[in-house]
């Protein structure tokens, strides 16, 4: 059942969010194909499929983990989807988010969301090109006394950013790589 789900989730990735072109990432690279995450993570049959995945691959991974969430906006569907499937389990996780800047006004938090000093965190990313945003979120988890378990990707783009994270002893769990997106394309 898992793989069948799976392959679902890689073809909605493939006809909703994959896009050829010339691109400009959040990272700065030019890039002839863009993955834009939302168009999957925040569409009903998305969040259905996304939310059990993850919990499977977290579970799989071993990581037993009190929250999940990441760098607003690409993690937050994600963390919304596992913490929903996660409702009846044994062990429900919470979401949380974190601001790119901290607020402005009132508590000035960092960290949106009911995540807690001393919890067991599961960063979530919806696409790791160099890594530069699931650092943000793992620097955010560890000033506020999270313990970063590992990251886990919807979309692994291939470019080097899982080897540097794993390079720095942060594991990484992709649910999808590009290049099994790129072979679901039309076109291919």
């Amino acid at each position: 059942m898992t793989n069948i789900r799976r392959d679902d989730l890689l073809d909605l990735l493939a006809t909703r969010s994959a896009k050829r072109g010339t691109f400009t990432l959040a990272s700065g690279r030019q890039s002839s194909l863009y993955i834009d995450a939302r168009m999957t993570t925040m569409s009903p049959e998305g969040l259905s499929l996304i939310g059990p995945l993850a919990l499977a691959a977290v579970k799989d991974a071993g990581w037993h983990v009190h929250s999940v969430g990441g760098l607003t906006m690409g993690a937050d569907p994600i963390a919304c989807a596992m913490s929903y499937a996660s409702a009846t389990s044994g062990n429900p996780l919470r979401a949380f988010t974190v601001r790119k800047e901290p607020k402005a006004h009132g508590t000035g938090k960092l960290i949106e969301g009911p995540f807690r000093s001393g919890d067991r965190v599961a960063v979530i990313e919806d696409t790791i090109t160099t890594g530069g945003s699931a650092r943000k979120a793992i620097d955010a988890v560890r000033a506020a006394d999270g313990v970063v378990v590992g990251v886990l990707a919807l979309v692994d783009r291939e470019e080097g950013g899982r080897e540097s994270l794993e390079a720095d002893g942060v594991a990484v769990v992709a649910l999808a790589r590009a290049a099994e997106i790129v072979a679901r394309m039309s076109g291919n």
